[in-house]
């Protein structure tokens, strides 16, 4: 009977949740079915971390690694460094009691400045190993809610990955047969800008199969602050430390003079719909909607140019936010239990 019941502990142990964690029940049911690298950077707008968070409490997922990636020098409301955002991303992994499970890299707090230079890291050279590997049938998607560089570093250094991962990025403006642009737009999107150079090496040299999240489509994860204060705020060690990294934020915010109304977008978490929590059957993403376009040419301003010789991407059009949102309370529900 003590045989038993250490084999049942160590197993949900092996997941970062103990016995005693409502997640447990989840976790015994299901089976990772998709190995992820997530690569975002979490030291800048808070949606990051919940992506993060909402990752690591799915279990359909194996996370290979999670690259705390650089944002642009002045940061948002903080530094900018890949560093900063290792510590914000550990803070999450702790919380999980993951440390012994999943590794956060740093990367070298460079964009790329021509598209011919990778700029390399450890947090590359696992992109590439992790591509590489030919010891597991579980399919690969390394998953991009900043800028490119670590990704269009590791295809330079190992052009074979291009055939072995799905990139998911979170990043790019309108394009304009499919939205118009919002209100006040700047023409360079925010995360196109941090590496233009890196996302001219993924859209314009490369044949990495990419599903693309534009600004119209991020902008639609749309939690208001009311289902914060009741949904994420008070569910565990974990709900509450989100809702005051929210409310951290906000407080920076309301600083610059910005009235936010009463919701926040929380455009990095589409990486945990499009993967996560894809349909049973004939496993995709199937409850949004997306398009196959060619793939532009992006120009030396971060501008789309038309390019006829393109390969196919997938553009997402539409994000099933329910069961986006109500997966992440749910899951945020039976950890705090």
């Amino acid at each position: 009977m003590k045989s038993l019941v250490f084999s049942c502990f160590f197993t949900l142990s092996f997941f970062g949740f103990s016995q005693h964690d409502g997640l447990s029940e989840l976790n015994s049911l299901v089976k990772p079915r998709m190995r992820v690298i997530i690569d975002n950077d979490l030291g800048g707008d808070p949606d990051g971390l919940f992506q993060l968070a909402h990752h690591l409490m799915s279990p359909s997922v194996e996370i290979r690694g999670v690259i705390a990636s650089h944002l642009y020098e002045q940061g948002f409301g903080g530094p900018g460094t890949s560093e900063y955002a290792k510590e914000q991303a550990m803070k999450i992994v702790k919380i999980l009691e993951l440390e012994n499970s999943v590794t956060v890299y740093t990367d070298k707090n460079q964009s790329m400045t021509d598209v011919s230079e990778p700029i390399d890291s450890d947090a590359v050279q696992l992109i590439i190993k992790e591509a590489m590997r030919t010891d597991t049938n579980l399919p690969l998607y390394v998953v991009c809610g900043g800028g490119l560089t670590n990704i269009a570093s590791a295809y330079l250094l190992e052009p074979k990955i291009a055939e072995k991962i799905t990139l998911i990025w979170i990043g790019g403006p309108e394009y304009i047969d499919m939205a118009i642009p919002p209100p006040g737009f700047t023409t360079l999107e925010y995360n196109l800008g941090i590496d233009i150079k890196a996302a001219q090496v993924i859209f314009n040299d490369s044949n990495i199969n990419l599903w693309q999240v534009p600004r119209n489509v991020y902008r639609q994860p749309i939690m208001s602050d009311a289902e914060l204060l009741t949904k994420v705020k008070g569910k565990g060690k974990l709900g509450d430390h989100l809702f005051n990294v929210m409310k951290e934020a906000l407080a920076k915010i309301d600083k610059w003079n910005l009235p936010m109304g009463e919701v926040y977008i929380y455009g990095d978490n589409p990486l945990v719909l499009l993967t996560a929590i894809q349909s049973s059957f004939e496993p995709d993403p199937s409850s949004s909607t997306y398009v196959i376009k060619q793939a532009p040419n992006i120009n030396a301003s971060g501008i789309y140019e038309a390019n006829l010789k393109g390969r196919n991407i997938r553009v997402y059009q539409q994000l099933d936010n329910r069961l986006l949102f109500e997966d992440f309370f749910a899951k945020l529900a039976l950890l705090g239990r």
